[in-house]
C-alpha cells in the first residue's frame, strides 16, 4: 500500500471515530447524572471533553480537518469561559500550524511542477517548512533575484482529502452543533465543500493576490507581499515578516491588540471596495503585525496572507447591507423590514412583526452605534446565548430569518472577523471604518457629489 492510500485510511479511521466518541461521552454523562450530579455541570464536562476530542483530532490532520478546525476556531469567543478556556492553546495551533509533509515529498513536488533543476531558482531554500496550513505548507527562501520569498507548496492528494474529510465531517454536524452556541455548522461544512476547486487552485490565488498587493502598494496601513512566480502546485511570494496575530491575541500589549483590530476592520471593508475581492479566509494564521514608522505602534501595519479563497465582489460589499445596517441604526423598522423582505433574508411565505425585526438587529449591531466599541469573549458569548437559547424571542425570530446564498460568504466572513476581534479584545473605532468604506452607509443625501455620482 502506497504512503498516500494508507494516510488516507488513517485520516477517515480518525474522522470516523468522532462521533463514537460523542456517544460514548453520552453514555458517560447519563452515568454522572443517575449518581446525582447536575444536568449542567454534566453538560459542561461533556461538551468540553467533547471539545478536547474534536480539536485534538483535527489538529492532527490536514485537508478539510484542518479547514474546518481553522473556520471553527475562530468562534470560540462564543463558548463559555470554562469550556473554551481549556483548549484555548489548541485552537491557536489549528490557526499556525500543522504537521508537515517529509521532505522527499517537498522536492518531488519542486522538481515536477519547476523542473530537475528548480534548486537554481534559488539562493536558499529551507526545507524545514516555515507554516502549514490545510492544503499546503509554506518554506522560507531567497529567489535568484535576491528576493526572500515565501514557497507555498501543495500537498499531493489535497484535494481528495479536502472533499474525504468534508464529507465525513458533515455526516455527524448534528453532534458538533452544540459546540458553537448560535453557528449552524453544516452550512459551513457545504460552504467549505463548494470552495474547494477554487482553493486548489493557485492560478486563482495568485490572481487574487497580484491585485490585491498592487492596490495596497505603498498603503500605510495594510501590507500584500506580491506574487513573484507561480504554476500549478506551487505559489511563490514575497516573504513578510511580523507578529503572527495569535502571539498578539496570546500576549500582545494593548496598543497592538488595538492597532491590530482597527487595522483587521479596516481592511475587511476597503478591500471589496478597492479591489472587487473579499478575503475570505479571516483567521489569525493569515495575518501578521509589521512594525512601522518612528511613530512606534501607531504605525504598526497589517500584514495579510493567502487569498485562497475571495469572494468577487466587482462593485464592492453590497449597498442593501450598507443601507438596511443604517435604516436599523436610525430605528426605522418598517424600511429596513421591507428591505430584508427584497433582499430574500425573509421570505413571501413569512410575515414577521417590523418592531419584532428591529428589536432582534439591535445587539447585533452594537458596535456600530457607539464611536468605539470595545469587542470583548463576553460580548460575543451574549450574542451567542441570546440567539441560540429556545426560549429566547431571539431564537424563534432567527429561525425564520433566511440567508440568500449571495451573503453566504460575506456573512462568514464578517461573524469571522468579528470573532478574532473578540479574541483580540480590541477597541475598534467600527463606525470610522463603515462611513469610509461601506456602500450605502452613509445616506445619499449625506454623501459628496462624486460619490452620489458614481452609486
Amino acid at each position: 500500500m502506497s504512503d498516500l492510500p494508507r494516510k488516507a485510511v488513517t485520516r477517515t479511521a480518525k474522522l470516523a471515530a468522532l462521533p463514537l466518541g460523542f456517544a460514548g461521552r453520552a453514555t458517560w454523562g447519563l452515568g454522572k447524572r443517575i449518581v446525582g450530579e447536575s444536568a449542567e455541570l454534566v453538560g459542561q464536562q461533556l461538551q468540553q471533553r467533547t471539545a478536547e476530542q474534536l480539536f485534538k483530532v483535527l489538529g492532527e490532520l490536514k485537508g478539510g480537518a484542518m479547514k474546518f478546525g481553522q473556520a471553527l476556531s475562530v468562534f470560540e469567543s462564543a463558548l463559555p469561559e470554562e469550556i473554551a478556556g481549556p483548549y484555548r492553546a489548541a485552537l491557536t495551533r489549528l490557526q499556525e500550524a500543522a504537521p508537515p509533509m517529509p521532505t522527499r515529498t517537498v522536492h518531488a513536488v519542486l522538481a515536477e511542477r519547476l523542473g530537475e533543476d528548480w534548486q537554481d531558482l534559488f539562493l536558499e531554500f529551507e526545507d524545514k517548512p516555515a507554516a502549514a496550513a490545510s492544503i499546503g505548507q509554506v518554506h522560507r527562501g531567497v529567489w535568484h533575484d535576491g528576493r526572500e520569498v515565501a514557497v507555498k507548496v501543495q500537498y499531493p492528494g489535497a484535494g481528495e482529502a479536502l472533499v474525504s474529510d468534508l464529507n465525513q465531517l458533515s455526516r455527524f454536524a448534528r453532534l458538533l452543533g452544540p459546540l458553537i452556541p448560535g453557528l449552524d455548522i453544516k452550512p459551513l461544512i457545504t460552504e467549505l465543500k463548494d470552495r474547494v476547486s477554487e482553493e486548489l487552485d493557485y492560478g486563482l490565488e495568485a490572481e487574487a493576490q497580484r491585485a490585491h498587493a498592487e492596490e495596497f502598494a505603498g498603503d500605510p496601513d495594510v501590507v500584500v507581499p506580491d506574487v513573484v512566480h507561480q504554476c500549478e502546485q506551487v505559489l511563490v511570494t514575497e516573504w513578510i515578516d511580523g507578529v503572527p496575530l495569535s502571539e498578539v491575541i496570546a500576549d500582545g500589549t494593548r496598543e497592538q491588540r488595538d492597532r491590530a483590530g482597527q487595522l483587521l476592520a479596516r481592511f475587511l471593508f476597503s478591500g471589496p471596495a478597492r479591489t472587487g475581492l473579499l478575503h475570505a479566509d479571516p483567521h489569525p494564521g493569515n495575518f501578521r503585525l509589521l512594525p512601522g514608522g518612528p511613530d512606534g505602534e501607531e504605525d504598526w501595519r497589517l500584514g495579510v496572507l493567502d487569498f485562497g479563497t475571495v469572494d468577487r465582489l466587482p462593485g464592492g460589499l453590497p449597498i442593501p447591507i450598507g443601507r438596511s445596517l443604517r435604516m436599523t441604526l436610525d430605528g426605522e423598522a418598517e424600511t429596513v423590514y421591507a428591505l430584508l423582505c427584497e433582499e430574500g433574508f425573509i421570505k413571501e411565505s413569512i410575515d414577521l412583526d417590523p418592531d419584532a425585526v428591529l428589536d432582534y438587529l439591535l445587539p447585533i449591531i452594537e458596535p456600530a452605534r457607539v464611536d468605539a466599541f470595545t469587542f470583548t469573549r463576553g460580548w460575543m458569548r451574549g450574542q451567542a446565548a441570546r440567539i441560540a437559547d429556545p426560549r429566547s424571542p431571539a431564537y424563534q425570530l432567527g429561525k425564520q430569518l433566511n440567508l440568500p446564498p449571495a451573503y453566504l460568504l460575506i456573512h462568514r466572513v464578517t461573524l469571522s472577523t468579528i470573532g478574532v476581534l473578540c479574541q483580540l479584545g480590541a477597541t475598534v473605532r467600527l463606525r470610522d471604518e463603515l462611513q469610509e468604506w461601506l456602500p450605502g452607509f452613509v445616506d445619499d443625501e449625506e454623501e459628496p457629489p462624486d460619490a452620489a455620482a458614481q452609486a
